[in-house]
């Protein structure tokens, strides 16, 4: 499957769109609920142009312990960074600025479309999960998907979560793996216009120790594409000492985060097959919706 055409939104360009979120007016509408820390709807406006966008204000994050440094938005931000240096354009476009509630992430808002053949393959709608994931009676994942695992669904019940067998699913999990992500949940899936796919809420990111955790297990242990084995080999020469993608990491995470992306970069290269869970954290996320 070709990488998908690099128009986001309705005729603007990257740089544009990037333009459009960093300089634009924001005016927000509402709040995001269920969220743990702040998450906005807002419009964005410049120059005759309006978008709708998320804001995201560090003034609204919780604290976590394990991320002392930095910034939830900065490491939104940095992962887009690492998003866009793939050449895949897994993370909607995302910008750092001041806003109405002080400096935050600003990131374009995608309106998800249902993936009609996949849901009707899918038996989990009752389960919250959106199409590219599904639950299953049996044994064996079936054609077209890959296992995950075991899930509790009720009533002392189980079955098989799994994942499908999609090439944008498994640019993001490389996307995962090289930034360290900490909460990839079903909902963060979002299928969009024209087959495209992103990957949004990446604020638990580039910790300098493992903490993967994703729903997209399925091809722990399989060899890496040759398609991303040429990104990870494009993404070692561009974290180099005083790359120009380095030196806008900077910026946005430490330098010990920094050394540990390029090192998880390098074991990506090294073993040429996906990861497999450490074993020293809990290798899915909490809700895994």
């Amino acid at each position: 499957m070709p990488a998908p055409e690099r128009i986001p939104s309705r005729g603007l360009t990257e740089a544009e769109l990037r333009t459009l979120l960093a300089e634009g007016e924001l005016t927000v509408l509402g709040q995001v609920r269920g969220a743990s820390n702040a998450v906005l709807y807002c419009t964005v406006a410049y120059e005759g142009e309006e978008r709708p966008c998320v804001y995201k204000p560090v003034a609204g994050e919780q604290p976590l312990w394990d991320f002392p440094d930095g910034t939830l938005a900065q490491r939104e931000v940095a992962a887009y960074e690492i998003s866009e240096a793939t050449g895949w354009g897994l993370v909607p476009p995302t910008v750092l600025r001041e806003g109405p509630y002080g400096e935050g992430m600003c990131q374009l808002w995608i309106e998800a479309e249902p993936e009609t053949e996949a849901a009707e393959t899918t038996a989990a709608s009752a389960h919250g999960l959106p199409p590219l994931l599904a639950l299953v009676e049996d044994d064996e994942p079936g054609d077209g998907w890959k296992a995950v695992g075991l899930a509790e669904v009720g009533e002392g019940k189980t079955a098989l979560l799994v994942h499908a067998d999609d090439p944008r699913l498994r640019r993001l999990a490389v996307l995962d793996a090289v930034i360290n992500n900490g909460d990839r949940k079903g909902g963060h899936l979002l299928p969009a216009e024209g087959g495209r796919l992103y990957g949004i809420d990446h604020g638990v990111t580039f910790n300098a120790d493992d903490k993967l955790r994703t729903l997209l297990w399925g091809w722990a242990g399989e060899p890496l594409t040759e398609e991303a084995t040429e990104v990870l080999d494009r993404l070692s020469a561009g974290l180099e000492p005083g790359a120009a993608l380095t030196t806008r990491l900077g910026e946005l995470i430490t330098a010990a985060e920094i050394e540990a992306l390029r090192a998880r970069v390098e074991s990506l290269r090294k073993s040429g097959r996906h990861p497999r869970p450490s074993g020293d954290w809990p290798p899915i996320p909490w809700p895994p919706v």
